[in-house]
């Protein structure tokens, strides 16, 4: 009994990291779930950010360096700006949009319920076995990351990044739509 109390922090005594940790995901959560329940488009993106940014500080924490640097370029630097863009150019509302509700909460809450016990479950499931070599490289440095991505994960690495080619694309295409009350309002003049 005296031995298990020498080995080190335990599932009682959390060290600071998993403080940390615990907290920014609190702080994370709460940013993602003023995300889907704002009524302001533009206020739902920047709210987008500070969810995601807290991912990346979860990184961080977890000592993967690298892949929180690529949440940080890609979805802080790239996918929020071009959703910002895209807000832009589709002329949203600035303001409070009534076309932001449905009024479909209760059925779009249970889906979210069960998706998310369905996602809890599948990663419990893939990973109950699972244990990290400690003595090993670390686990979220560069060139094990690299090394992963590029052996095992190159098709879904490559089909996302032609899914955003098709939103990028598909947010022109609907930005250069033609009203056609602008079409009649420039023929007028």
């Amino acid at each position: 009994m005296a031995a298990a109390a020498t080995n080190g922090p335990g599932f009682l005594s959390p060290t600071g990291v998993e403080i940390a940790f615990l907290l920014v995901g609190l702080a994370t959560f709460g940013a993602a779930l003023v995300t889907v329940t704002t009524k302001q488009l533009v206020h739902a993106a920047l709210w987008l950010v500070v969810a995601l940014g807290g991912i990346a500080v979860e990184y961080l924490l977890l000592t993967a360096e690298f892949i929180a640097w690529v949440q940080v370029l890609i979805y802080l630097g790239s996918v929020i700006v071009l959703l910002l863009f895209g807000l832009m150019l589709t002329k949203a509302p600035i303001g409070r949009s009534p076309d932001a509700d449905s009024g479909n909460r209760w059925i779009a809450l249970g889906v979210a319920v069960v998706a998310a016990a369905s996602l809890v479950w599948v990663v419990v499931d893939a990973f109950r076995t699972t244990w990290i070599d400690l003595d090993g490289p670390v686990q979220g440095s560069t060139k094990v990351s690299g090394e992963i991505l590029f052996q095992h994960w190159v098709l879904p690495f490559e089909a996302l990044s032609v899914l955003l080619l098709a939103a990028l694309i598909g947010a022109i295409v609907l930005s250069r739509r033609n009203d056609p009350a602008d079409a009649r309002d420039k023929g007028k003049r």
